[in-house]
């Protein structure tokens, strides 16, 4: 007997499928239905003191100066900001342009759906112009229908990749009730948002077999200063980045895959010159993220990092020329103090125990861990592997 509810989710997947990639290179934004209000532009300010006493909270604020990495090709008027959502382990990325045009990548997992909607609405956000799902892991996707459902949303992106997942499928119903359309989010794309800022998609560069590859990157120029949005990119998206000849130098890096081995190569991160990275990681997650290896990779360069974990929520306003950060932890909890950016390399991590595997439970590859809903997979489970364990942590297809 057919699942009715599973006959419904392939109905809306293949809809998605016929109706992503369609006029992907257009400027023109998406309908909505006919109750949706729309919004002429977000009025989104920073004000953070403003917002409501919250116990051990503390807001920072670090000017600061880089060598830029380009020069603007348009003339910039007021302030860019970039918000890096504090989401625990996921990602959320919150961009408000100089007129107060929106880009939102990613919306954290299920669990902070409510984390990300309140941030924005506190930062009187009424309207997402463009809206980007990196990929279809819960911990990007999982906050994307609650974000549909309470603000008004112009155009929106995603990779053309399915997940078997129910937390793809709450993104799609959600995009089927308010009569959205996905554009296919693919390298080679110029989206058209503010007039004085430059944003491109760079990647994915051509179709992989792990949907971490397939993590939708962009770059976004204001002025002198650029930022790179990376997803949960891998090795094999940051060499065929890299192979495009595209672009890569930025001011700003999201490290990618939130701190993992198989991401920030070498040859990428020498590419990119950042003079910040931010590393959107939940405090003791048991990944490991960010890695001892990355972080030294970093701090080998002189890169300032940036942690959620240790920061809170963090923002980088520009006018083009300069970078001011802060950032605010919601609760400090007992005892907490301010953080400063890592500036010394990390202690050794000490090696964990290797459990006996528990049968032979075989999986070609991430994507059909995925896809039977058994991911992340971690020492000792069914099916777990070196080979898809490709940063040796422990934990594959995370």
């Amino acid at each position: 007997m057919i699942n009715h509810k599973l006959a419904a989710f392939w109905t809306i997947f293949l809809t998605f499928l016929l109706l992503i990639g369609c006029s992907a290179n257009e400027p023109g934004q998406s309908n909505a239905t006919k109750n949706t209000k729309q919004v002429a532009k977000s009025t989104a300010t920073i004000e953070p003191k403003q917002d409501e006493p919250i116990q051990n909270k503390q807001q920072v604020t670090e000017p600061a100066k880089v060598e830029t990495t380009s020069e603007p090709k348009v003339e910039t008027k007021g302030e860019l900001n970039v918000h890096y959502i504090d989401v625990g382990q996921g990602a959320s990325q919150l961009i408000v342009g100089s007129t107060g045009k929106t880009i939102l990548i990613d919306a954290g997992n299920n669990d902070k759906e409510s984390v990300v909607v309140d941030y924005l609405k506190k930062q009187k956000i009424s309207r997402i112009d463009i809206l980007v799902g990196t990929h279809p892991d819960a911990d990007h996707i999982g906050g994307l229908d609650a974000v549909i459902d309470n603000f008004d949303i112009g155009k929106i992106y995603m990779p053309k990749v399915q997940s078997n997942t129910k937390t793809f499928e709450d993104v799609l119903l959600a995009i089927q009730r308010k009569g959205l359309k996905v554009s296919s989010a693919k390298a080679g794309l110029t989206i058209d948002w503010e007039p004085d800022t430059e944003v491109n998609m760079i990647a994915p560069v051509k179709e992989y077999s792990d949907d971490n590859d397939m993590s939708a990157v962009i770059h976004l120029k204001f002025g002198e200063i650029s930022f790179l949005f990376t997803g949960d990119a891998e090795s094999k998206s940051e060499h065929d980045m890299i192979g495009s000849k595209v672009d890569l130098k930025s001011d700003i890096m999201l490290v990618g895959h939130h701190g993992s081995k198989s991401s920030t190569s070498t040859a990428f991160l020498d590419a990119v010159k950042p003079s910040y990275a931010v590393i959107q990681v939940g405090k003791n997650n048991k990944y490991g993220h960010p890695t001892a290896d990355i972080l030294k990779r970093l701090m080998e360069r002189g890169i300032k990092i940036y942690r959620n974990d240790e920061f809170g929520d963090i923002v980088f306003t520009t006018n083009g020329k300069d970078i001011d950060v802060s950032y605010r932890k919601r609760d400090l909890g007992e005892g907490g103090s301010s953080p400063k950016a890592t500036s010394s390399p990390p202690a050794a991590v000490k090696p964990t125990e290797t459990p006996t595997q528990e049968d032979n439970v075989v999986y070609k590859n991430c994507s059909e861990v995925r896809a039977v809903g058994k991911a992340p997979l971690h020492r000792g489970d069914p099916g777990y592997s070196s080979k898809l364990d490709r940063d040796g942590d422990g934990v594959a297809c995370e």
